[in-house]
């Protein structure tokens, strides 16, 4: 008969009120950590045995416990630094452990009982390769260098500030060598038989085949293929599976991924790398809305691994985390900032970076897309056989089709957004919901046939471009050819790899795309970008948007000019174009000058004033319903609750709840959704209160004037206000 009791994490309904952990009977101890199959109502599933110090409450008198149905013990038990994390994340981000837990693990390992995992790790696995070739180095430049040695010989966690081009890969592969050889000179019994393993992290799943061929090709020789492997949402479950396995394993000394990857269970990490830290990607959108830079660092802390935060665009967050000492601050930020400012071989005179030159919109013929100097430019280059790329960041061929009779424009019936027009396949497509319609002959509303696209998208572009590049000749006497790569163009599996071959073979002399092309990639031949459309960012209401578009347009001039013998060879120099209607704004200025560090002071300095992150810390309360009464309703009750409690932080004002308003796209797939805005000089305090309101908002759900709420979430640390 069983006769231990066994606290098990689930992935339990959201806001069930269940709890974090539910008790069940076992015929011997498990340990922390172990994987079960448990019973759940009806159903069987996945569950992760914890910490019994974690279980609170006590069985009711009278009740028995459930059984657990199989113990999965071909996998090793979870450590403890893993668990740790897991239940910082859902206790900070304000969701259930179980949630947490088990969306952490693949989705397979998820469905798989007992008996079909030890099938699975029964197929025989390649043998571990293990070469002595030694890892072939390439020299260091002195910036380089000195931010290499600076990793090495302090704790970190680090900040790498440096210029696109500047080499921050090479300093990535370097510290990852010199973590995977840290323990190499101990003996088994001092290191738990487990070897030293790095995560490093991108912002988009697109990123990650460049970097793993570079990483394998730098450690195969040394460590074998199998060292290395990826994770993201776009591998298939089974993959996903294998490098979970080979990472928890210890057979994968290096891991690459997204930022689902910052969960992967690594029981030897000794080195994090977070690229292009600044990219709103690292933030999750759905679920428990983790920052999986910000679980970075408190990982690397709690499992003693160093943390490298790149960028050459840095967070606001993290460059004032990472601010010197000074006297009116001698304690200065908790990150340590190196600073490598130069291009790779611009020494030789053409590695500088980008020249910025801003095209006064207001001086062009009206409808002008590409300005006379810019075509020019774009025209130039071509000739010389030298490569363009064209940013806009909106895909279609135009956001709303629009009746010039009637004013009719293509809304989505679902959402309170425009269809955008695909002319591709002659669609008018939801990007919100995904509701798709044929292009109509004639207005739907009064039956005029004279309706014409609004506004531009990159289809429009792409189009527009090879018609004024049409007699334009390449120095091998062939057109110009145009190429786009956005969402649309790279849906099929594959896609993205191969039209990133045709540009990085000289196929392609003009790139149109979103920002999907704009980071992270080493066109070696690209010497001129533009941007064609930016201001609509200038703007905005999120407050957030000035630092986003600037780091796009640093990101995308980054593209220009990245081989620095190309641009000699060509004698020239590489030049980022923005066409603009306000060429005198800051943002402008500050990119014109590449002077991140200006445009942060100013930027830092008016959050510092108006309170604003990082200086305040802040959290949303999100409610979709069946009508904006009803959640917006909700919100106000759950306020009005809050302040009758009197919960942590407001009777002495230290937590400020703002009245619920709707989402700037209020209605989306027929759910409406308000959103309420909550702000605290201390976030401590704004976690205590967090906590504590749960239970009132959960009880407010319950109440019978919100019936039709869908949902409600807490989004702590939100990127989009």
């Amino acid at each position: 008969m069983p006769s231990f009791t066994v606290p098990v994490a689930l992935h339990t309904p959201s806001h069930s009120g269940v709890g974090d952990l539910l008790s069940y009977a076992s015929d011997r101890p498990l340990a922390p950590g172990t994987l079960v199959r448990v019973p759940l109502g009806a159903r069987e599933v996945l569950g992760v045995v914890w910490d019994a110090e974690d279980a609170t409450g006590e069985l009711p008198e009278g009740a028995s416990l459930r059984a657990i149905a199989g113990v999965l013990d071909g996998v090793a038990p979870l450590d403890r630094p893993w668990r740790r994390m897991v239940a910082f994340a859902a206790r900070y981000y304000q969701r259930a452990l179980g949630e947490v837990a088990l969306s952490a693990l693949p989705p397979q390992l998820r469905d798989l009982g007992p008996a079909q995992l030890a099938r699975r790790l029964r197929r025989p696995v390649p043998a571990a390769e293990h070469g002595d070739d030694a890892i072939q180095n390439i020299a260091l430049s002195p910036e380089q260098e000195s931010a290499r040695a600076q990793i090495s010989s302090n704790p970190g966690p680090f900040l790498l500030f440096g210029s696109t081009g500047s080499g921050k890969t090479e300093v990535y592969l370097r510290c990852v060598q010199e973590a995977l050889e840290s323990l190499e000179g101990l003996e088994a019994d001092d290191r738990n038989g487990i070897p030293a393993q790095a995560l490093v992290m991108v912002p988009e799943i697109n990123l990650t085949p460049q970097l793993e061929e570079r990483f394998t090709a730098r450690f195969a020789p040394r460590f074998g293929r199998q060292a290395v492997v990826s994770l993201h949402s776009g591998m298939t479950h089974p993959q996903r599976l294998k490098s979970w396995l080979a990472a928890h394993s210890g057979t994968a000394r290096i891991v690459l991924g997204t930022r689902m990857a910052v969960f992967a269970s690594l029981p030897g990490l000794r080195l994090i790398v977070v690229d292009e830290e600044h990219d709103p990607s690292y933030k999750q959108q759905e679920g428990a809305r983790y920052s999986a830079r910000d679980l970075a660092i408190w990982r690397g802390r709690e499992q003693g691994a160093k943390v490298i935060l790149g960028s050459a665009t840095p967070s606001l967050e993290s460059w004032h985390a990472s601010r010197p000492p000074t006297p009116e601050d001698p304690g200065g930020g908790r990150y340590l900032r190196l600073h490598m400012p130069s291009r790779i071989g611009s020494s030789i005179g053409a590695g500088a970076l980008a020249r910025v030159r801003r095209v006064d919109m207001n001086q062009q013929p009206r409808r002008t897309v590409f300005s006379a100097p810019l075509l020019a430019a774009i025209t130039e280059r071509v000739a010389r056989g030298e490569q363009s790329m064209v940013l806009l960041n909106r895909r279609g061929y135009a956001p709303v089709l629009h009746c010039v009779d009637c004013g009719w424009k293509s809304d989505c019936p679902h959402c309170s957004a425009h269809q955008v027009f695909h002319k591709t396949d002659r669609t008018l497509r939801c990007h919100h919901c995904g509701y798709t319609v044929r292009v109509p002959r004639h207005c739907p509303t009064c039956g005029s046939a004279d309706i014409h696209p609004m506004g531009r998208g990159t289809e429009q572009l792409e189009e527009q471009l090879a018609t004024l590049l049409r007699n334009v000749v390449r120095p091998d006497g062939q057109a110009a050819r145009v190429a786009r790569i956005d969402a649309d163009t790279t849906k099929a599996k594959g896609a993205l790899e191969a039209q990133l071959a045709q540009v990085h073979a000289g196929e392609v002399d003009v790139l149109v795309g979103t920002q999907m092309i704009a980071k992270g990639h080493d066109f070696r031949r690209i010497t001129l970008v533009a941007a064609v459309q930016p201001d609509g960012a200038l703007f905005s209401s999120d407050f957030r948007a000035p630092e986003r578009l600037f780091a796009l347009l640093m990101q995308a001039a980054g593209r220009a000019g990245r081989d620095a013998a190309y641009v000699a060879a060509q004698g020239t120099r590489s030049e980022m174009w923005v066409q603009t209607w306000h060429p005198q704004h800051a943002v402008y200025e500050a990119l014109r000058q590449h002077d991140y560090e200006a445009f942060a002071a100013r930027q830092l300095k008016e959050r510092e004033e108006a309170a604003m992150p990082p200086f305040a810390y802040q959290a949303l309360v999100r409610a979709d319903a069946r009508t904006q009464d009803v959640a917006q309703g909700f919100l106000t009750g759950a306020t009005a609750a809050a302040h009758a409690a009197q919960l942590p932080g407001l009777p002495d004002g230290t937590v400020i709840l703002f009245p619920p308003v709707p989402l700037t796209i209020q209605r989306v797939a027929n759910v409406e959704r308000a959103q309420m805005l909550l702000e605290s000089s201390s976030r401590t305090t704004l976690q205590r209160f967090l906590a504590a309101w749960q239970p009132v908002l959960q009880a407010t759900r319950a109440q019978p004037e919100h019936k039709g709420l869908v949902r409600w979430l807490v989004d702590v640390d939100p990127l989009v206000i």
